[in-house]
């Protein structure tokens, strides 16, 4: 995980970070969060990397979702 605080926001995103999650295996992406510049909050998924938008509520409720996906993958 990895986390800024900028000023001004990234174009697409309404708040202060930017910011990137990664869990994967053997250099294959199981989950990822980011805001990437003009596409804003999203989650990738799978090793096709499936892309679909992120509602930001918190840093801390992104960082719960984030721990709760990679718990999913875990039982899968």
């Amino acid at each position: 995980m990895v986390i800024w605080s900028v000023e001004p926001a990234v174009p697409g995103s309404a708040h202060e970070y930017k910011y990137r999650f990664y869990a994967g295996r053997d250099g294959r992406t199981l989950v990822r969060y980011d805001n990437e510049v003009g596409k804003g909050d999203q989650k990738h998924i799978g090793t096709d990397e499936i892309e679909v938008p992120l509602r930001f509520v918190s840093m801390q409720q992104s960082v719960r979702d984030f721990m709760a996906d990679i718990e999913r993958l875990k039982e899968e």
